[in-house]
């Protein structure tokens, strides 16, 4: 039994739900966005709440049940609220800034890195050392993420390199004489 997939998902006002043709669309103020829906998965859209169940008693529903209804949290909020993950930049002449659709990056490397800034997401550099990636979809946001911090991962000795805002790096000690 889902303790998540049991809760109903609300949709705030602005915000509106609908299903077509296996295809839940929502539309709110930051776009819109879609999901396919699982042929295992019953959706019931009532007047402002959307629940999921399970639509048969087979191991698959029940597993996708609260996957499915995180699935759909996650549109709602991304069409309101949207998403936003954090990268910070160690060492010494590390930096980031955005020109334009490119976010240029220098790691270390005898040349830069350009990376193209993908559509539906924007980022920004407030300051050399940090990177704000924002979007209304959740799974787009944390995919870029990931690809940034890729070409410099934080090394374990002095800790240089790309990281997420929070995360904990375990630190080695270095050679001993």
């Amino acid at each position: 039994m889902s303790r998540i997939g049991k809760k109903a998902v609300a949709i705030p006002a602005g915000v509106t739900a609908t299903m077509d043709g296996g295809v839940l669309l929502v539309k709110g103020p930051k776009g819109e966005l879609s999901m396919p829906m699982a042929d295992d998965i019953a959706y019931e859209l009532n007047d402002n709440e959307l629940s999921v169940k399970p639509a048969n008693a087979t191991k698959r529903a029940r597993s996708f049940w609260g996957m499915q209804r995180t699935l759909v949290q996650n549109l709602v909020e991304g069409v309101t609220e949207g998403f936003t993950k954090v990268l910070e930049i160690n060492g010494v002449g590390y930096r980031a800034n955005v020109q334009g659709k490119i976010l240029k990056l220098q790691l270390g490397y005898s040349h830069d890195v350009d990376f193209p800034i993908p559509e539906g997401i924007t980022i920004k550099t407030p300051d050399q050392t940090t990177v704000e990636i924002s979007g209304s979809d959740k799974q787009q946001v944390g995919q870029v993420a990931a690809e940034i911090r890729r070409w410099r991962k934080p090394e374990p000795y002095k800790g240089k390199g790309i990281k997420y805002r929070g995360e904990y790096i375990f630190r080695k000690e270095g050679k001993k004489k």
